[in-house]
């Protein structure tokens, strides 16, 4: 690198955004991800012995996945050749397992090819590095926010370890932020920052896990600021939320404003209302609430509050889950309204609920008798001479396939916990016991 060359490179160091110029360049500066690079852990090993395996890095943006490439690149000794899947191509990788072999055979130097977003590469791309990720030409690298498993071709996932990265938490992503107040290297600390307590948590909330939103709109918040009469740059909860351009809510995900907004919603719904149970719903997803949390509430409001008077209700419920996660936000919000929407206007009964705390009680408070001798599966010789399954009526083989029998232990014989109600479905359900028991 000549001179020339060395002075761009600085200057587009300083001109990086702020996310990428606190970039942990070890260990010791990275926040997050204990399972993985925590001290004494399997891959942090690996990495530090410089026997990094082919990899594939798989978290939702802002988790880490670039920087811990990037730190196994200072910590080789191999040669670090990264790209990105957006803008390489079939001849890229080429030229890279060709300079790979070159400086295998003449310095013995291994090559490590990082590749971003590799999901963005197609089948015949990942096909072209598969036989020298096999033969060892190259260690493969990728990062990915989609599931792997869909988008890496099998063969060359088969030759990678997945390593699944988790969302920061709030106390992660604060200190980082503080970090990058205090850093007067890369960071801010040479231009005399504070920011109040509220904007800073409306800035960790809003950041969602990912540290670069939280670190670009923290920059841009301090490059619109103008100095106070100390010299100080002050940034309160308006200049955080024009820089994100997002209001702030009253909400905190770990407080009394969550447990009040979800039991607002969670009441809406039992009440039948759509409208309230909307609302709720959207405080609580545009304050930042992780949108999985609120559906596994439904999933079980589904249960609790609408059970069998509309079965159908528990899988309108998991369905929203599963286009949440997938879609992502803010898209998969529609899925979580359309759930909310069918629970609230969903006939109602907690029959289920309460005979399933029932069976709770009765387990805590009575004897755990044997399963009865002809509900056993005789599976051997000498479980059937010991009177397993003897005596036992096999519903099929009578009229209408049923036929009375006793399931319960003795201790509990004759003992009722499900109780239909006349709501929606479940009133089928109680004419459908009634005749059975008739």
């Amino acid at each position: 690198m000549d001179l020339f060359e060395l002075r761009r490179e600085e200057q587009l160091s300083q001109e990086a955004p702020l996310a990428a110029r606190m970039r942990p360049r070890g260990f010791s500066e990275f926040v997050g991800q204990e399972h993985l690079i925590g001290e004494g852990r399997v891959l942090r090993k690996a990495i530090e012995a410089d026997q990094p395996p082919s990899i594939i890095f798989w978290g939702p943006p802002g988790s880490g996945k670039t920087t811990i490439a990037y730190i196994i690149a200072n910590v080789t000794k191999s040669h670090f050749s990264p790209i990105s899947a957006v803008a390489a191509g079939v001849a890229d990788l080429r030229r890279i397992v060709e300079e790979a072999k070159e400086r295998r055979g003449l310095y013995g130097q291994k090559t490590i090819l990082f590749i971003d977003e590799i999901h963005r590469f197609n089948k015949a791309q990942q096909d072209a590095i598969l036989p020298y990720v096999e033969e060892g030409t190259i260690t493969l690298i990728g990062a990915t926010t989609e599931n792997p498993s869909f988008e890496v071709i099998s063969p060359l996932l088969s030759r990678c370890r997945v390593f699944t990265l988790n969302p920061l938490s709030d106390e992660e992503i604060n200190l980082i932020i503080r970090q990058a107040l205090e850093d007067r290297e890369r960071g801010l600390g040479r231009m005399k920052v504070e920011v109040k307590e509220e904007a800073l948590k409306h800035l960790i909330c809003m950041s969602n896990g990912d540290a670069r939103v939280g670190l670009n709109a923290l920059e841009m918040a301090v490059l619109a600021a103008e100095p106070s009469d100390d010299g100080k740059l002050h940034l309160d909860l308006s200049a955080i939320e024009d820089a994100l351009q997002h209001r702030a809510l009253l909400y905190d995900k770990a407080g009394e404003e969550h447990y009040n907004l979800i039991s607002a919603l969670h009441k809406s719904l039992r009440g039948s209302d759509p409208d309230a149970a909307l609302y709720w719903l959207g405080r609580m997803l545009q304050a930042g609430e992780d949108p999985l949390y609120v559906a596994r509430r439904l999933i079980r409001f589904a249960s609790e509050d609408v059970g069998m008077a509309d079965p159908q209700a528990l899988v309108v419920a998991v369905v929203a889950q599963q286009a949440a996660h997938f879609v992502g936000m803010p898209e998969g919000d529609l899925a979580l309204a359309q759930a909310v929407v069918y629970l609230a206007t969903a006939p109602k009964s907690n029959s289920l609920y309460k005979a399933y705390s029932k069976v709770g009680e009765d387990i805590e408070s009575t004897r755990a008798e044997p399963v009865p001798l002809h509900l056993r599966n005789p599976a051997t010789r000498l479980m059937k001479g010991l009177g397993y399954g003897k005596g036992y009526k096999y519903p099929h083989d009578f009229p209408e396939h049923f036929v009375t029998e006793q399931y319960l232990p003795q201790n509990l014989k004759g003992r009722r916990y499900y109780e239909p109600s006349d709501q929606g479905f479940e009133k089928e359900v109680g004419k459908r016991l009634k005749a059975s028991t008739s």
